[in-house]
């Protein structure tokens, strides 16, 4: 299982040089990837202040990762 932070799931889903091959690869093969409902939080947050640019919604990101296999963690693994 990799749960991935936000910057790995952006690199990941925009097939970002960022992001290195090998790391890549790990996602691809992983059985469970999952990224936390925090990082669409921070998104939105960074977009509300200015301090980044994306052309995707929210709902638009989570469609896109839940299409590429990338599962939505709303709360903490107990």
């Amino acid at each position: 299982m990799y749960l991935l932070d936000t910057h790995a799931m952006l690199w990941y889903l925009r097939d970002s040089p960022e992001l290195s091959m090998s790391a890549h690869s790990l996602i691809d093969k992983a059985e469970y990837v999952a990224v936390s409902i925090a990082s669409f939080w921070e998104i939105a947050i960074k977009q509300s202040i200015g301090k980044m640019q994306f052309c995707m919604t929210i709902p638009e990101l989570e469609s896109l990762c839940l299409d590429r296999d990338i599962q939505l963690r709303r709360k903490s693994a107990r």
